[in-house]
């Protein structure tokens, strides 16, 4: 399949492919980032979110998440919140910092302590607060030369459908790209991502990349995105987990190039063992990393092994592991039993990993349902209309 893709070009950066990783919390730290590069290097791979307030506020926690490799570039971030205000303020303390070459707005995160705040997939159920958020941000990067972007979801649930609301106004505002993850916040990571409302917001918004996010497990799911919606390019989420090589596949795979057939145990295992490493440097560790980046990777550890028959006896035993050489002597262990040439089972690569629940129930903040209608940027008085509350 040959796809007319052209490269990806947000504000002053360009990227050959247009292949965005998307930001996931508890996962998208320095470490997956850099060996996610190793794979693909030169695409844009976004830094976990982390909260405007915390940020402007000076918190340890959330300044340490600000990490990038000394080699990464660009440095690429997402912020989220619900108060102007707070958000260009964190905008402006990046850019004086020399912190990040990017910065993504999160609109998407469904979890309940974000979305009862008005933050997250509640922001664009208030157009107006949505616009002062997007114009600030844009704003208070402009002197610094920081393109902003966008990431959200269809909508609340069926009853409140915001995508196409909120492309328009990103592009009214000066956003550089916007993502849509094509389900809505009920959903959760439930069912099948709605491809169909990918290609109506490319219709819809025409003068900034559209790119498209959901089950998107191989290369071939991709390709097969692009060509339905006429996307600009995509946004890899859950399909990395345990995955990262995947980036490789989708560069080899949009260059109208050979995709390697799916990772053997060996090959596997090997990523493993860099994996824990470079987290136990990252988060500190002991001469044998009994600490939290060993602790960190454990989640990982079902990821990588969805889709290999290898038995829960040993996924259980490296969920509890308390050492790099614990690990390491489990991995091994595996390979000696299982042989290092082992593939995961008949269609393993499409086997779902990450999250998976819904549909929930979205919190919302009083008053955010009956809003769609108000869609004038309120004045710099109007402190409530913009407030979040």
């Amino acid at each position: 399949m040959t796809l007319p893709l052209k490269p990806l070009k947000i504000g002053h950066l360009a990227f050959s492919s247009p292949i965005v990783l998307a930001p996931m919390a508890g996962v998208t730290n320095a470490p997956f980032r850099t060996l996610c590069r190793e794979f693909a290097p030169g695409l844009m791979y976004v830094n976990e979110m982390v909260m405007a307030t915390a940020l402007v506020h000076g918190s340890a926690k959330t300044e340490r998440m600000v990490t990038f490799a000394a080699d990464e570039s660009p440095r690429s971030l997402q912020l989220y919140g619900s108060d102007p205000v707070m958000l260009a303020r964190a905008v402006t303390k990046l850019g004086e910092a020399g912190a990040v070459d990017h910065i993504d707005m999160n609109f998407g995160c469904p979890v309940a302590k974000v979305t009862r705040k008005g933050g997250g997939a509640a922001v664009p159920a208030k157009p107006n607060l949505l616009r002062a958020i997007m114009r600030g941000a844009v704003k208070a990067a402009a002197p610094y030369g920081i393109p902003v972007t966008a990431k959200f979801r269809i909508g609340i649930d069926e009853d409140l459908i915001t995508y196409l609301h909120t492309g328009l106004i990103a592009e009214e505002e000066g956003i550089a790209s916007i993502a849509l993850h094509a389900r809505t916040a009920e959903q959760h990571y439930s069912g099948t991502a709605r491809w169909d409302a990918i290609a109506e917001l490319k219709q819809a918004v025409t003068s900034i990349p559209v790119l498209g996010n959901g089950d998107i497990w191989t290369a071939s799911d991709a390709l097969r995105m692009i060509e339905a919606t006429g996307c600009d390019g995509v946004v890899i989420g859950r399909g990395c987990l345990g995955r990262p090589w995947l980036f490789a596949d989708l560069v080899a795979a949009f260059a109208g190039g050979e995709v390697l057939p799916p990772r053997n145990l060996g090959f596997v295992v090997e990523v493993m063992k860099r994996h824990v490493r470079s987290l136990a440097e990252h988060f500190g560790a002991d001469d044998i990393g009994s600490t939290r980046g060993v602790r960190d990777f454990r989640k990982h550890v079902s990821w990588y092994l969805t889709g290999f028959p290898v038995g829960g006896e040993v996924r259980h035993r490296l969920a509890t592991a308390d050492s790099i050489l614990a690990i390491d002597d489990l991995l091994d262990e595996m390979v000696s039993i299982h042989g290092s040439h082992l593939t995961v089972v008949e269609g393993g690569e499409y086997l779902r990993r990450g999250k998976t629940s819904g549909p929930i129930r979205v919190a919302l903040p009083d008053g955010y349902r009956g809003c769609l209608n108000d869609m004038v940027v309120p004045d710099d008085n109007d402190v409530m209309a913009i407030s979040g509350g």
